[in-house]
C-alpha cells in the first residue's frame, strides 16, 4: 500500500490518506451519469531545458461545473528543476473555484499546498508551501487567458519570482 502514498506524509497521515482516496472514490462512482457531464478536465504542462537546466512541470485539474456561472474543482501539481548542482521539486494539490459572471470573464480562487524540497549542493531544505491566488482572466471558449496574485507570497520560499503571475486555462 505504500507504493501509491506520498512518502512525505506521516504514518499516521497515510492512512488518512488512504480512507480519503476510498471514500472519494466510491462516491464518486456512486454518482449519476448527470455528475459526470458537468466534470470538465484541463490543466497544464511546462516543459523547458538549455545548458545544464531543465525544468518539468504537470498540473492536470478536474472542475465541476455546478451551473453556467460557477465551478469548483480539484488539482494536483508537480515540478522539478535542475540547474546545474542545485535540484528542486514539489508535489501537492489545490482547491479551485471559478466564477463567470459574464462569459467573457473569470473570477479564480486557487488554494495550493506544496511540499517542497531543494538541494543546493550538500545542504537540503524541505518545507510546505501554502499559497493562495487570485485571479481574473478573459475567457473565450474552454480558454481562459489572465493574471493571477499570490496573496501568500513569501519571497524565500514561493517558486515565483513574483507574486503576479500571468496564466493559461483550459478546460474540456
Amino acid at each position: 500500500m505504500s507504493l501509491f502514498l506520498p512518502k512525505f506524509l506521516p504514518g499516521s497521515h497515510r492512512w488518512l490518506f488512504f480512507l480519503i482516496f476510498c471514500f472519494v472514490c466510491s462516491a464518486s462512482t456512486a454518482q449519476s451519469d448527470s455528475f459526470w457531464s458537468r466534470v470538465r478536465y484541463g490543466g497544464g504542462i511546462g516543459l523547458s531545458f538549455g545548458q545544464e537546466f531543465v525544468q518539468i512541470g504537470l498540473a492536470p485539474s478536474a472542475i465541476y461545473q455546478v451551473n453556467d456561472y460557477a465551478a469548483v474543482g480539484l488539482g494536483i501539481n508537480y515540478s522539478y528543476s535542475k540547474i546545474s548542482d542545485t535540484k528542486f521539486s514539489a508535489i501537492g494539490g489545490s482547491l479551485i473555484g471559478l466564477v463567470n459572471p459574464i462569459p467573457a470573464l473569470q473570477v479564480s480562487g486557487e488554494f495550493e499546498q506544496l511540499y517542497v524540497n531543494q538541494s543546493f549542493g550538500p545542504l537540503d531544505d524541505s518545507y510546505w508551501l501554502p499559497a493562495l491566488f487570485l485571479g481574473l482572466g478573459y475567457a473565450t471558449g474552454p480558454v481562459t487567458f489572465g493574471i493571477r496574485y499570490d496573496v501568500l507570497y513569501d519571497s524565500d520560499k514561493s517558486l515565483y519570482a513574483d507574486p503576479w503571475i500571468p496564466f493559461v486555462r483550459v478546460y474540456f
